[in-house]
């Protein structure tokens, strides 16, 4: 019987438990599936530090070789390396991972030439349905059959990927800074000593032994738990600010002198400003919809377009690939350049980070305070069995409102000229997301209680 790939085949990625989900034999498939659709000559695929990742990667590797495709192995990496390898060798890329989850989940994040992103809408559900007809033992179809094996070669990609990282932002002349960083046991321990070797930063390194069981915290640092380690430890050092990467370090969060958190939203704005600045004042910059209003403001003050977008990395990437746009941000702290072939780099933005704090003599709670305008609730989720009659009850309680507007690009958004709030529904479980913002905290606490009370009740 074929496999039912339905619980691991998600909107972006392949996503699911190791062995139980899924596991090798079927990791060989979607190498043999991948070759398929894509219809490259050769592939570049790396992986993170779970126990399970190489095992899977050489099984994929296989498969695509098995189609006569010639395979380029990088070995452990981080996700954003893997789409530099993507872009520079301008091949299809697999990158093994399952970014923040717990030890015994693995995935796959896929890719086109140029690091372009697959999802069920760009090849990812023809992937999945030869998956699913290979793994019938009675189907007719060979997933092992190809033109000629191809080849598995190994190349080591992480210098070129540091070096071209450094091309784009140029530290050489900051001041001296101390900062922490709190790898999670994630692939930030991997990256983070080449990307800032020879660098007038003095390191601090947290966590950064390679281990995919996660023993010190989850490498989840959307979670304020995760970054408890790191907060005491940018006090205890005296440091200039802390950065924290997710397990496969695409996302970077930071902490500033003080160890408080500083919002993503805050980050976007002050990286769309460095980035318009070295576009000459004047280009296009992404935001989603739950951005703080201080990211649009923001870039219209320093000459740029912010075109709004739905949450989600394929519709950030399409609205570049569109527009041209130079620079875009999400809440979720993934931030996505021009120049990195509008596919998404924490560390990119980490270095801008790094480069505009180290440019000045003040302290990073003082360089931020300018982009940090408004009172936010943060996401906040809901257990609802009824997410449409949920929002139903919220439209009918806003819509009449004349002091209010009320769209629905993603999930229901309703603004008036104080405040604004977001609800939409999880693509994965029965939640519903709540995030609402205001010009103080006093509006913000109100409108959050009173939205939550329409979707708990």
């Amino acid at each position: 019987m074929a496999a039912d790939l339905s619980q691991i085949v998600k909107a972006y990625d392949v996503r699911g438990l190791v062995p139980d989900q899924w596991d090798e034999p079927l990791a060989e498939l979607f190498g043999a599936a991948f070759a398929q659709v894509t219809g490259a000559r050769a592939i570049v695929v790396g992986h993170d530090m779970r126990p399970s990742s190489p095992g899977l990667t050489d099984a994929f590797s296989r498969g695509a070789a098995a189609r006569g495709v010639d395979v380029t192995q990088i070995g452990l990496c981080s996700t954003d390396q893997l789409y530099y390898a993507s872009g520079a060798l301008n091949l299809p890329g697999a990158m093994f991972t399952a970014s923040h989850n717990p030890a015994r989940y693995n995935g796959i994040k896929l890719c086109r030439a140029g690091a372009a992103p697959v999802g069920q809408d760009t090849g990812l559900t023809e992937i999945r349905r030869l998956v699913e007809r290979w793994s019938d033992a009675d189907a007719d179809a060979d997933a092992g059959t190809g033109p000629a094996r191809g080849t598995i070669t190994r190349v080591d990609t992480l210098k070129d990927y540091a070096a071209h990282l450094r091309a784009l932002v140029d530290l050489t002349g900051i001041r001296p800074l101390k900062v922490v960083v709190d790898a999670g046991n994630g692939m930030g321990g991997h990256t983070v000593p080449t990307v800032f070797e020879g660098l007038p930063l003095t390191l601090v390194p947290l966590y950064f032994e390679l281990d995919g069981t996660f023993p010190n915290h989850e490498a989840n640092p959307l979670d304020p738990a995760n970054l408890v380690d790191l907060q005491k430890r940018v006090r205890a050092e005296g440091a200039d600010l802390g950065l924290a990467f997710d397990g496969d370090a695409d996302r970077c969060f930071v902490v500033d002198e003080r160890g408080e958190p500083v919002s993503p939203s805050v980050i976007t704005a002050l990286v769309a400003v460095r980035e318009l600045a070295r576009n000459g004042g004047t280009g296009t910059v992404i935001h989603n919809l739950i951005t703080s209003w201080s990211v649009p403001e923001t870039v219209k003050e320093n000459g740029g377009t912010p075109v709004r977008t739905r949450v989600g990395h394929s519709f950030i990437k399409a609205e570049m690939a569109r527009s041209g746009a130079i620079f875009g941000g999400e809440h979720s702290a993934h931030y996505y350049f021009k120049d990195f072939w509008n596919a998404d780099t924490g560390m990119l933005a980490a270095l801008h980070v790094l480069a505009a704090l180290g440019g000045q003599d003040g302290p990073l709670s003082s360089l931020v305070a300018e982009y940090d305008r408004y009172s936010g609730s943060g996401e906040i989720n809901s257990t609802v069995a009824d997410q449409a009659g949920r929002i139903a009850a919220i439209r009918a309680a806003y819509g009449p409102r004349e002091d209010v507007t009320l769209d629905e690009l993603d999930g229901l958004t309703v603004s008036a000229a104080d405040w604004w709030f977001n609800v939409r529904p999880s693509n994965t479980e029965p939640l519903l997301r709540l995030n609402a913002e205001a010009r103080d905290q006093q509006t913000m606490t109100r409108i959050r209680d009173e939205v939550l009370r329409i979707i708990r009740a």
